[in-house]
């Protein structure tokens, strides 16, 4: 740290209790400044000498017939009119970064210009500053840190101006012309750590890396923060990724942890100003240089924070462009309740899918969210539809996880217990709800795990399952015909004869175990369905009204298979 020593005489004001300063000496004290809670006996020649507003107070007081003078609202306090005095009587003080804004102010207040004495103390801090604390990084970051507690002295003095200008330039030096102290606590990265071309781990880790400043920085105020920042990227000369990882930094070290103090009134409103801030820095590449998983934190804070959609459309519109590089837990963002009643908020999450350019790459993604949020009971039809819907069938060569998403809804609607909590589903879903849910999902699509569990499921309407039974036949009649292909004979080959007799009975012995396997699927089904007859009889009159309102293609024991089974929940209903 800089620092400058100014004057000759080590005698210091004596302490009289805890509000009184005075000077010892021969003379007797002829003026009492009072500063805040203190006074201070002093002599009005030393104080004249050095300051032009002293010279009109003492002047002013003689006409009341008033030796106390009172300064309010002295900027810098008793401390700072002390360093001022001092310089008076020519007593020897320390300017450093701390207390040179506020000896600053002080002069500027007293007056203590060229024009009063020459070499006054104005003229003197000016040098420290430019010659010292500006050419320092840390001292400059201290100074702009005291500069925001003496608004509007440091404002009208530029101090603060000046400081911006110098953190932000200082940040453009290549790396490798560093000579200054600075903070670097993050870990490498595993590149980093990485030794190439023989050399040693240890230079490595000691090179300067091109974002050594941003943790500094973080120190900063919101307010102070953002015109260096703004300062930093109106030069146009900083990475974009660099960028990013400093607004990252600076997210990390002020947003707190937990969700209450998130939506707590106490932090609500700097929440609020940081989010705004830090997205109003966004880099202009339209956050290439952000991770998406950091737009998304951003995005949960606005969200929990209460900021108007017009804030948080700049976010979304930054996310969607990087929706790829989402995992489903970036995207479970907390409702804000009230007005919100579900657990997440499915709206914002569609609004960012809605925007995305491109979704035959977030297929997965979506399906995953949607078995996510399938467990909360308040989440209605329609947002599960809509959502599903807005990915394109491209994006969806398999339909497992669109499946097991629907089947933890329906499982849901009668309420679910989430942790040690029990929430009480909404009313059960309708025939026609079902019906919509369902008929997301192409059952063709299903690989055979899928379809197995979906053939046993109870949640499932009847022509559903149907469905899944048929599509299984015929997957397997189409397997077993692919297989007799492949075997071709030859003509009279004898070897080959015997090859394509012993093949043939293997096929017809696979397709026999196919449809006892499909026999005792639907002898399940029924079983189950008797004992829930009275619960399932709208779905079995409305998806099988008659024999013909579904065509078997297959073998003739799969069709009466079918046949006798309908006949049988006839008999049931």
């Amino acid at each position: 740290m800089k620092f400058m020593k100014l004057g000759w005489n080590p005698d210091t004001f004596k302490v009289d209790g805890k509000c009184i300063r005075h000077v010892t000496s021969d003379v007797e004290t002829n003026v009492t400044v009072e500063v805040g809670e203190l006074k201070f006996y002093l002599h009005k020649f030393p104080l004249l000498s050095k300051s032009n507003r002293m010279r009109k107070l003492v002047l002013k007081a003689g006409e009341e017939n008033c030796d106390e003078i009172s300064l309010v609202d002295f900027p810098g306090g008793p401390s700072a009119f002390e360093i001022c005095a001092k310089f008076c009587y020519g007593m020897t003080v320390t300017l450093n970064a701390y207390n040179v804004v506020a000896a600053r102010c002080a002069a500027e207040y007293l007056e203590m210009t060229e024009d009063v004495d020459r070499g006054n103390l104005i003229f003197k801090i000016e040098v420290f500053l430019n010659s010292s604390i500006l050419h320092s990084w840390k001292d400059s970051i201290i100074v702009l840190r005291t500069a925001k507690s003496l608004l509007p002295w440091s404002e009208n003095l530029n101090i603060a101006g000046r400081c911006v200008d110098s953190v932000a330039s200082k940040t453009f030096v290549e790396p490798a012309n560093i000579t200054w102290s600075y903070t670097y606590n993050r870990k490498l990265s595993a590149q980093d750590k990485i030794v190439n071309d023989g050399m040693k781990l240890r230079e490595k880790i000691e090179s300067v890396p091109k974002d050594w400043w941003v943790e500094d920085i973080c120190e900063l105020e919101i307010d102070l923060y953002k015109r260096v920042m703004t300062a930093v990227k109106s030069k146009g000369r900083t990475d974009g990724a660099v960028i990013g990882e400093a607004l990252r930094t600076y997210a990390v070290r002020w947003l707190p942890d937990s969700v209450d103090a998130l939506v707590s009134d106490a932090h609500s409103l700097r929440n609020k100003l940081l989010v705004e801030t830090i997205a109003f820095l966004l880099p202009s590449d339209n956050g290439v240089g952000c991770a998406c998983s950091f737009l998304l934190k951003l995005l949960k804070v606005a969200v929990l924070a209460g900021m108007d959609d017009s804030a948080k459309d700049v976010l979304v519109k930054r996310i969607s462009l990087k929706l790829h590089e989402a995992s489903v837990k970036d995207l479970l963002i907390p409702a804000r309740s009230p007005p919100e009643t579900t657990i997440y908020d499915v709206g914002v999450v569609q609004s960012i899918v809605n925007r995305h350019g491109s979704l035959m790459c977030v297929g997965k993604l979506i399906d995953g969210y949607l078995r996510e949020i399938a467990y909360d009971p308040n989440l209605s039809v329609a947002s599960f539809v809509d959502l599903s819907r807005s990915i394109s069938e491209l994006a969806r060569p398999v339909h497992d996880g669109l499946y097991k998403a629907i089947d933890i809804y329906l499982k849901s609607s009668g309420g679910v217990k989430i942790g040690f909590i029990l929430f009480a589903g909404a009313s059960e879903l309708t025939k026609a709800e079902r019906k919509k849910m369902c008929g997301l999902m192409d059952v063709k699509k299903l690989t055979m795990d899928a379809s197995t569990h979906a053939a046993q499921n109870e949640r499932l309407p009847l022509r559903v399952v149907v469905r899944v039974l048929f599509f299984e036949q015929v997957r397997a009649a189409a397997g077993a015909q692919s297989q007799m292909s492949r075997v071709k004979i030859n003509d009279g080959g004898p070897k080959e004869g015997k090859l394509v007799k012993k093949n043939s009975k293997s096929s017809k012995s696979g397709m026999q175990l196919l449809q006892s396997r499909s026999r005792r699927i639907f002898d399940k089904l029924w079983v189950v369905g008797k004992g829930h007859a009275e619960n399932r009889s709208s779905d079995t009159s409305g998806s099988l009204r008659s024999p013909s309102s579904v065509v078997i293609r297959g073998d003739s024991d799969t069709k009466s298979m079918v046949y006798s089974s309908r006949r049988r929940r006839y008999s049931i209903s």
